[in-house]
Order: C-alpha cells, then sequence, then structure tokens
C-alpha cells in the first residue's frame, strides 16, 4: 500500500510508503485527503502525524504518469489541491516529519501543516521549471520569505534544513535515526492536550493567517495548466523519464 494509517496514543499517523521516492500518481494523491480528513474528525484522535518511509520523504507527482497521460493533469491538480487543503484544514493539528529530499507535493503537505520537523540533511525543492510544471509556491511561501522562495523556484534549487531550521521554517532538526521516534514525542505532547481545545485553536489560528493559502494555491495552478499546454512541458517531461533531467536524490 502507498499510503499506510495507524493510531496509537491519540496519534493518527499517515505513512507514505511508495519506492522507489514516495512519488504519487493521480490516484495516490486524490486518495490522501479523504485519510487525512477521516483521521482528523476521529474523536479519538488528538493530532495528525504525516512521515514517510523510504528513500526520502516525498518526490511529488509521478513525472512518469504525467509523460504518459498528459490529460490526468486535471485531476492531479485536484488531488493536490485536495491534499494541501485537507492538511491545513485538519480539524487536529498536523505535524510533519521529513527526511532526505522533500519535493513539490511534499512542500505542499509542509507547508500546509502546524509543525515540520526534519532529520539532518534533508533538504527542500521545488524544480517545476525544469519539469514543465509551476504550482506549490503559495505553501513553500507559508515557510520561506518571498525572495528566499523565489530563488529556489526560479533556479530548482534547494533549501538544506539547517537552513530552514535556522530560519525557523522547521521546528525541530534531529538525527535522522531519531526522526520518528523525536516526531512521535512532538506529536504526543500535542495529543496530550483537550481535543476541544485544539480543534478551537486550529480554526483560530487558520484564521488569523494574513492571506488565504488555499485560494492562492489555486490561483498557481492555473498557471500549472497553462504551462502543461506548451510544448516545452512535454519535452522537460520525456527528459525527466528518459533521466536527462532527472534530479538526483
Amino acid at each position: 500500500m502507498p499510503i499506510r494509517t495507524h493510531i496509537a496514543d491519540n496519534i493518527g499517523e499517515v505513512i507514505l510508503d511508495h519506492p522507489p521516492v514516495n512519488a504519487l500518481d493521480s490516484a495516490g494523491w486524490n486518495e490522501l485527503p479523504g485519510i487525512i480528513e477521516t483521521l482528523g474528525r476521529d474523536p479519538e484522535v488528538r493530532g495528525v502525524l504525516i512521515r514517510a518511509e523510504g528513500k526520502g520523504f516525498c518526490g511529488g507527482v509521478d513525472i512518469k504518469e504525467m509523460q504518459a497521460h498528459p490529460e490526468r493533469i486535471v485531476d492531479l491538480n485536484r488531488g493536490n489541491y485536495r491534499t494541501f487543503r485537507a492538511v491545513r484544514g485538519c480539524e487536529v493539528p498536523v505535524v510533519t516529519a521529513v527526511h532526505n529530499f522533500v519535493i513539490g507535493g511534499g512542500i505542499g503537505i509542509c507547508g500546509a501543516s502546524d509543525v515540520v520537523i526534519a532529520a539532518e540533511g534533508a533538504f527542500f525543492s521545488l524544480p517545476e521549471v525544469d519539469r514543465g510544471a509551476m504550482g506549490g509556491a503559495s505553501h513553500l511561501q507559508r515557510m520561506f520569505p518571498i525572495q528566499k522562495v523565489r530563488a529556489a523556484f526560479f533556479t530548482g534549487g534547494r533549501i538544506p534544513a539547517e537552513e530552514a531550521y535556522r530560519i525557523g521554517a522547521i521546528e525541530k532538526l534531529v538525527p535522522a535515526d531519531r526522526l520518528v521516534e523525536e516526531s512521535r514525542a512532538f506529536a504526543a505532547v500535542i495529543a496530550s492536550k483537550s481535543r476541544k481545545a485544539l480543534v478551537i485553536a486550529k480554526e483560530a489560528l487558520n484564521g488569523l493567517e494574513p492571506r488565504d493559502v488555499d485560494h492562492g494555491y489555486r490561483f498557481e495552478q492555473g498557471f500549472t495548466l497553462e504551462m502543461y499546454m506548451h510544448e516545452d512541458s512535454q519535452k522537460s517531461r520525456d527528459a525527466f523519464v528518459e533521466n536527462k533531467g532527472a534530479a538526483k536524490f
């Protein structure tokens, strides 16, 4: 199963486990929102922890699917949008634990989360410009300053977790072999609180944000569709699948 869940000690865990790089196809991205929403509504759950197994946290979308089936872009866009909205709108706080690479859709999950904990050596990246796509900056700007986001977006570059921790984008930076332990411990502190208090606090904090992140991302996705219709977009996907432009994780 590419997505697994379990509940223990009032914490609902969502585990991405889809080798080789936890890149989900359109079906996977459309399955994830319901999983998160269901956990968030569970009266026994006071916090949700999203993490991953394998080489890295999330490789984003399945570029091979988009290269073979570009007509699925609408379903993919809908799945991405619904996933990030589900994370941000989850009734209880969401803690996301990341390791190694956090790319594309992985950025959206982190940017929509309430707390991000990262393993040493992890990095955040939006390589969309090199892959014939757009999208993700709305959520990355929830973590990083505007110019940092633009530099990463225009270059397809990486923001190391160490830099993210320095500027306050992530809550904790921990050794990779302690990521799960440390993340569960942090989530346990949240889960020790009153569920009702957490639900009210989450709603209040979301309402205090200076901009509508979900609306911003939906606006951004319009440009994703425009880019996908350009011939350069298909060339980028072809090159990626042929390993001429694939990022080395």
